[in-house]
């Protein structure tokens, strides 16, 4: 069977059982790497994308969910020549260590940013709780976040204030 998915912003059809995760279908069908698999299960949030605005575990979403419905991986958020916000912010801040985890740590805080771009220090830690790092750089994470947040309404034309 066929599905048509918007990924990015593209239309993308790809052929696979309807059950099949995102997961699988946007690494092994699209070949965007951005979302990693870490458990499988939707517990560590590793495979992270966004769903029309909202942060979705894609190791557990079958495409049959998902037609007509707005996809973006961390591949979406801006490219080597022109990084987004979050980029620039977790480059900044060298939020990354080994790496796993940061573009589910992305996603999470993209959807996060959609609907409040001068989210407090504690939202952003709440938004970011169902992904997990090994690494040890939560508070890069947190900075990077919050710092996306300063971007993005810089880049508005937005007061800096909270």
């Amino acid at each position: 069977m066929t599905v048509t998915l918007n990924v990015n912003g593209r239309t993308r059809t790809v052929a696979a059982d309807p059950r099949t995760p995102l997961l699988y279908v946007l690494r092994n069908d699209l070949r965007l790497n951005g979302a990693k698999f870490g458990c499988g299960l939707g517990q560590c949030g590793a495979c992270t994308v966004v769903i029309d605005g909202e942060a979705v575990f894609s190791c557990v979403t079958p495409i049959l969910l998902l037609e007509g419905r707005q996809i973006t991986t961390v591949e979406g958020l801006g490219t080597l020549e022109r990084p987004g916000a979050l980029q620039r912010a977790f480059i900044e801040k060298q939020a990354a260590q080994c790496g796993y985890c940061i573009p589910g740590m992305m996603m999470r805080a993209h959807a996060l940013l959609l609907k409040r771009p001068n989210a407090t220090r504690d939202e952003i830690r709440k938004a970011l709780e169902p992904n997990l790092c090994r690494c040890c750089t939560h508070m890069r994470i947190l900075d990077a976040v919050a710092r996306a947040g300063e971007l993005m309404r810089e880049a508005r034309g937005e007061d800096q204030g909270t």
